[in-house]
């Protein structure tokens, strides 16, 4: 199975369990063995194929261990793309949702699988993109993240998603609480950027539906790369202002001539010619939806927070030995690569 792996070490599940909750639950499936594999890439939720004949879907889990409050809830994921894939054909189709701990032990759901591949520097090379592909794959990922903020998303049954009343200051104290939840080292410049942040809380924008994890690899292209099929991860979506999806995708969003505290924290597909600079996306984005983006800075210096943070959860995880991931031992590193980068840009105002 295409951009999949042999199930790591210590995140396994029993086959024979989904095997009998599949044929159970999910009409129109080949009466054949059903062949389980795990995705090569993601580092919060288990993402798991299942393929039985031509037959192809994906399971989902949080990952094992302790969690954060309320992350992982698979129950509110599974509801969103119930609705959000009505309207955002990217999104997959979400089949059933489990909540009986005797099957797996957890809460999971099973949903449709979106063919693809992956935006990747292996794709690059294999495809030889040129420097007008990637300016394309550039454009494309402008304009599904236009399209998605368009969406009328009280008509669409997601008006209770969110609280967008006072979203910015709730998501600036609620990551500062998850870093420090997960601290395992004193990072000197935490404080200030964390004072920063709640100093230059902007005036928000009109909320709409936001992905919250819109970047490179939760995005699948046709096999010619012309055009996107699929936007995965749909685990922190909400309605919230959507500059602070800009900057969580422009935070991903490395150029060639970035700092190496940068390069060495985050995937550098993007810094190479042909892609959008960070400044070429926010224009294009701010030229389609006349959106102000003035504030930009804040929205990206928060998202490198929250990349810290992110990466400090699971390093704790790592280092508490709830995983074996390799991965995830340069994490110690890179949140503090990441936070010093973030109190540069606040000493410099640049973006």
């Amino acid at each position: 199975m295409k951009n999949t792996i042999p199930i790591r070490a210590g995140e396994e599940i029993d086959h024979d369990v989904i095997r009998r909750y599949v044929f159970q639950h999910i009409k129109g499936i080949p009466n054949t063995e059903i062949e389980t594999r795990q995705f090569s890439s993601g580092k919060s939720n288990l993402t798991y194929v299942l393929k039985a004949g031509d037959w192809e879907a994906v399971l989902r889990r949080p990952p094992f261990g302790p969690l954060a409050p309320k992350a992982h809830d698979m129950n509110r994921e599974y509801n969103l793309l119930k609705k959000v894939h009505k309207v955002f054909p990217y999104a997959p189709e979400p089949y059933v949702y489990c909540d009986d701990h005797a099957v797996l032990g957890c809460n999971f759901y099973i949903m449709e699988r979106k063919n693809g591949n992956p935006i990747t520097d292996e794709l690059i090379v294999q495809n030889n993109l040129t420097i007008e592909d990637k300016r394309h794959i550039s454009t494309l990922m402008v304009e599904a993240m236009v399209d998605l903020h368009q969406i009328d998303y009280k008509q669409a049954g997601l008006g209770n998603l969110g609280y967008p009343i006072g979203f910015l200051e709730r998501m600036v104290n609620n990551w500062v609480k998850r870093y420090e939840k997960f601290k395992t080292d004193d990072i000197p410049v935490v404080d200030n950027v964390t004072k920063w942040l709640r100093n230059h809380l902007p005036n928000e924008q009109e909320p709409a539906l936001i992905h919250n994890d819109f970047k490179l690899n939760n995005v699948l292209l046709s096999d010619d790369s012309k055009q996107i099929t699929a936007i995965l991860d749909w685990e922190l979506a909400t309605i919230g202002d959507p500059l602070f999806d800009i900057g969580n995708t422009l935070s991903y969003w490395v150029e060639e001539n970035d700092s190496e505290l940068l390069k060495e924290s985050l995937e550098i597909t993007t810094a190479q010619p042909g892609f959008m600079t960070r400044s070429e996306f926010l224009e294009a984005y701010a030229s389609k939806t006349g959106r102000d983006v003035s504030n930009y800075l804040f929205y990206l210096i928060l998202a490198y927070f929250k990349i810290a943070a992110t990466q400090q959860q699971i390093y704790y995880r790592y280092k508490s030995g709830n995983t074996s991931d390799p991965r995830f031992a340069r994490f110690e590193k890179s949140v503090k690569s990441l936070l010093t980068y973030a109190n540069r840009l606040i000493e410099t105002k640049t973006i």
